[in-house]
C-alpha cells in the first residue's frame, strides 16, 4: 500500500471547516523520523462555543429524524468507512507510526460498529407497565437522546474510538461535539469529511481538534448533557471533577493492567502466539485491554519464556509503510524516553529478568520512537513495572502454581479494564472468569471490542459501557409517562 496525501486538517464545526483556530497550531511531528509533517489548527474556547451552540440548534431536528433515517444514513456512513480503509489504514501510520496491517484491522471493526449501531436506530423501545390494584393506572417509559453529547478520545487508534462512540450516539439521536487529540488529527479529519459525504446533517457532527484549553471548554459547556472520555486517569480524575459542578453524567473509558492466565491444559503454540501479539505486535502495547502481563503455570514456564522469545524475535520493527513490519514506533519521543525509563528503573532495581529487549532501538531506528519489543520474566508483582501502565512493546510474565495464586497475581491491580484466560478446561474457565476482576473477561482469543458486546472497567480503569445495548444505553434517557 502506497503512502497516501496527508488532509489538508479543519476544525469542523459541522459541515463547516475552519483553517484556523483561537487554540493556535501543532506541529504534528513524523513518529517514524521526529521530523514535522503539518501544522493542525487547534480549536479553543470559542470554537468548542460555536460547535456547541450549532449541534444544540440542530438537535432540535435530528431527534425529530425518523429513525429508518437516521439508520439508512449510519449506514452510508459505514460504506464510506469501508471504501476508504485503505486511506485510514495509511493515515494511521502517519498519524501514530501504526503498520499498515493494524490500522487496516481497526478500519474494518470500524466499519462493524458503525454498521451494529445503524441497526439499532429504529429498535429502540420502552416498556408497558399496568396494575390491578386501586391505584388504576397505566404507565410506559419512553428512551428519548440526551441533546448535545461530548466526546474526547485519545490519540491511540482515534478511528475505531470515533466508531465505538460517536455511531451509538447518533443513532439515540444526539448531537455530537468531539475532541480528537491534536498528535492523531488526520484519521479524524477524514471522519468528518465523510460524515458529510454519508448525509449527516449539518451541525449533527462536529470535530474540532484541540489542547487543554477546547477539553476544558468542552467539558465545562453548560449545553453539554454527557461527557464520554477516552484517555488515562489523571485526566479523567479532572474531568469528573468538572462534571461534577453540574451534575454531569460521563463515560469513562481508562487504561488497563490486563493479565493473561495460561494454564497447562492451554494450546500452548496458541497461546503463546497471541501473548506476543497482543502484547507487542497490536499498536507497539500502545493499547488499554491488551494482555500485558502473562501468568503462566510452573509445569509449563520454561517452555513458554523459551517459545515467547522465538516468537517476539520474528517481529520486524520499523516503518509502519515498510513490507512485512508488525512493530512500528510508539506516539511520540516523550512516551519513547518515559517507557524506556521505566525499564532502565527495572534493570536497575532487579524487577525482573529481561529476556529480549529494554532498549531505545538504534541503527537506523535511532531518530524515531521505536522501542525493542520487550520480554521480562520473573516480575516481582509490586514493582513499578507490574503495577503501572507501561504503553510500550513490553510482555511481562510471572510464574504461579495454584489456581488460587494466579487469581490473586491477575487481581493485584487498582484497574480493572480485561482478563484473559488460555485453557481448553470449560470448568476451570467459568470457574476463574467469575473471581477475575475485570469488566470483560476473554477466552482463548476472544476478541475484546466487538460491537455487540459490552466493553468498559471497573476500578482505575473507569466506568460505563460501549458496544452492546448497554453502550446505546448511556445516550439515553428513560422516561416514565403514568395515566391515573
Amino acid at each position: 500500500m502506497a503512502e497516501t496525501t496527508l488532509p489538508d486538517v479543519k476544525i469542523w464545526i459541522g459541515h463547516k471547516g475552519l483553517s484556523s483556530g483561537s487554540g493556535g497550531t501543532h506541529a504534528h511531528l513524523n513518529p517514524v523520523t521526529g521530523e514535522k509533517q503539518a501544522d493542525i489548527p487547534l480549536a479553543g474556547k470559542a470554537e468548542v462555543d460555536q460547535a456547541v451552540e450549532t449541534a444544540a440548534e440542530a438537535f432540535k431536528t435530528w431527534r425529530m429524524t425518523r429513525p429508518e433515517q437516521r439508520r439508512d444514513i449510519l449506514n452510508k456512513f459505514a460504506e464510506l468507512i469501508d471504501q476508504h480503509k485503505d486511506e485510514f489504514a495509511a493515515l494511521a501510520a502517519k498519524d501514530g507510526g501504526t503498520p499498515l496491517m493494524g490500522g487496516m484491522g481497526m478500519a474494518m471493526l470500524s466499519v462493524q460498529w458503525t454498521k451494529y449501531y445503524a441497526g439499532w436506530c429504529d429498535k429502540l423501545d420502552g416498556d408497558l407497565y399496568s396494575t390491578y390494584d386501586t391505584r388504576g393506572e397505566f404507565a410506559y417509559s419512553v428512551p428519548e437522546p440526551l441533546g448535545v453529547v461530548g466526546i474526547i478520545i485519545t490519540w491511540n487508534g482515534p478511528l475505531i474510538s470515533l466508531s465505538m462512540k460517536v455511531a451509538p450516539a447518533l443513532a439515540a439521536g444526539n448531537c455530537v461535539v468531539v475532541k480528537p487529540a491534536e498528535i492523531t488529527p488526520f484519521a479524524p479529519d477524514l471522519y468528518a469529511r465523510l460524515a458529510k459525504k454519508a448525509g449527516i446533517p449539518d451541525g449533527v457532527l462536529s470535530i474540532i481538534p484541540g489542547g487543554i484549553e477546547a477539553g476544558e471548554a468542552l467539558v465545562t459547556h453548560p449545553k453539554i448533557e454527557k461527557l464520554s472520555f477516552t484517555g488515562g486517569p489523571i485526566a479523567a480524575r479532572k474531568i469528573m471533577a468538572a462534571c461534577a459542578e453540574n451534575i454531569k453524567p460521563s463515560v469513562m473509558e481508562l487504561g488497563g493492567k490486563s493479565a493473561s492466565l495460561m494454564f497447562p491444559d492451554a494450546d500452548i503454540d496458541a497461546a503463546c502466539a497471541r501473548a506476543i501479539q497482543w502484547s507487542i505486535g497490536v499498536m507497539a502495547g500502545q493499547g488499554c485491554a491488551l494482555p500485558t502481563r502473562l501468568l503462566v503455570h510452573k509445569d509449563i514456564y520454561a517452555e513458554v519464556c523459551e517459545k515467547l522469545v522465538a516468537i517476539a524475535s520474528q517481529y520486524k520493527v520499523g516503518d509502519p509503510f515498510e513490507e512485512g513490519v508488525t512493530v512500528g514506533p510508539v506516539i511520540n519521543r516523550a512516551a519513547c524516553d518515559r517507557i524506556v525509563g521505566m525499564l532502565d528503573r527495572a534493570k536497575a532495581e532487579k524487577s525482573g529478568r529481561i529476556l529480549m529487549g529494554g532498549n531505545h532501538c538504534g541503527g537506523k531506528l535511532a531518530n524515531g520512537n521505536f522501542v525493542e519489543p520487550t520480554i521480562i520474566a520473573d516480575v516481582d508483582p509490586r514493582s513499578e513495572i507490574a503495577q503501572i501502565e507501561i504503553f510500550g512493546p513490553v510482555l511481562l510474565v510471572f510464574k504461579f502454581e495454584t489456581e488460587d495464586e494466579a487469581v490473586a497475581l491477575a487481581n493485584d491491580t487498582e484497574y480493572g479494564l480485561a482478563a484473559y484466560i488460555q485453557s481448553n478446561d470449560i470448568k476451570r474457565i467459568h470457574r476463574v472468569a467469575e473471581r477475575l476482576k475485570a469488566g470483560g473477561v476473554y477466552v482463548n482469543g476472544a476478541v475484546q471490542i466487538n460491537p455487540h458486546t459490552p466493553f468498559g472497567g471497573l476500578g482505575l480503569s473507569g466506568f460505563g459501557k460501549e458496544g452492546g445495548r448497554a453502550g446505546i444505553d448511556e445516550f439515553l434517557r428513560y422516561k416514565t409517562v403514568a395515566i391515573a
